[in-house]
């Protein structure tokens, strides 16, 4: 199992960082993305980027309810649809905070496996929407920040309160 980075936390900077990429899929790689499909279990999530576990790398996994747990490593959302819909997102980085986001409903993203095979996937539904939030942290942006100025403020004195921060 893996630790979560969360806001707030003394490792929270690199949630803010863009995501290196991952050179070889090796082993250890093959490892990590195994630890982080078991952490969503543990965590009772449903995605988990390289950064919100301290790695500065590009890989992210999905396990979407109905779906079968996914690995994306070095991936490049390579379509959206023009039909944007909202949807309710929280994020394991920002425990108890959850608010609508706006988004494509579909998307083409190409990756590779933990196994280093390349694949282009064509995803929508609640899948879509778990890919481009993942895909949001290789690049250092949270899904507050998709949010309104005054949304966002008043959520993130919420999450402080609940914390003991505020």
């Amino acid at each position: 199992m893996v630790d979560i980075v969360t806001v707030g936390s003394s490792y929270e900077e690199i949630l803010h960082k863009q995501a290196a990429t991952i050179p070889d899929i090796d082993e250890r790689i093959e490892r990590l993305a195994a630890e982080m499909i078991a952490s969503l279990d543990v965590y009772k999530g449903i995605g988990l980027a390289g950064p919100q576990i301290n790695e500065q790398i590009r890989i992210f996994v999905t396990h979407a309810q109905g779906d079968i747990p996914r690995v994306f490593i070095n991936p490049e959302i390579i379509m959206t649809s023009n039909d944007i819909v909202p949807y309710e997102e929280g994020c394991l980085s920002i425990p108890g905070i959850y608010a609508d986001v706006m988004r494509p409903a579909e998307i083409q993203i190409q990756a590779w496996n933990e196994k280093g095979k390349p694949f282009t996937l064509d995803a929508g539904g609640v899948l879509a929407r778990v890919i481009q939030h993942e895909y949001d942290h290789l690049r250092g942006r949270l899904f507050i920040e998709r949010l309104d100025e005054k949304k966002r403020e008043r959520l993130m004195k919420t999450y402080a309160r609940k914390n003991g921060r505020g």
